[in-house]
């Protein structure tokens, strides 16, 4: 939790975006965040309002494409060429 601290809103608002994507692991949260899923989830609790972490977390709670483990070996990933750049962990502006 001491990571959570550290986080600037902005860093916030990207967690709280690519929690919300359903292709977007939790490993890859964690991967640039350096936030675990369980700390992803206390976030979103606090982030969101109750009805819509309610059905935030019904949708992810198991779900293939949010945990790499479980994912299968023949999953693509897709990225919009609309998604925003992210560039050492800062989110590059649209031009």
């Amino acid at each position: 939790m001491e990571k959570m601290k550290e986080l600037s809103p902005e860093d916030i608002d990207r967690i709280v975006e690519m929690a919300w994507e359903d292709r977007t692991p939790f490993d890859a949260i964690e991967n640039q965040f350096g936030v675990r899923e369980q700390e992803v989830i206390e976030l979103m609790r606090r982030e969101m309002k109750a009805s819509s972490f309610k059905m935030w977390r019904e949708r992810v709670q198991g779900r293939k494409t949010k945990h790499i483990a479980k994912a299968p070996d023949n999953l693509l990933r897709f990225k919009s060429n609309q998604q925003r750049k992210i560039t050492f962990n800062k989110i590059s502006k649209r031009r």
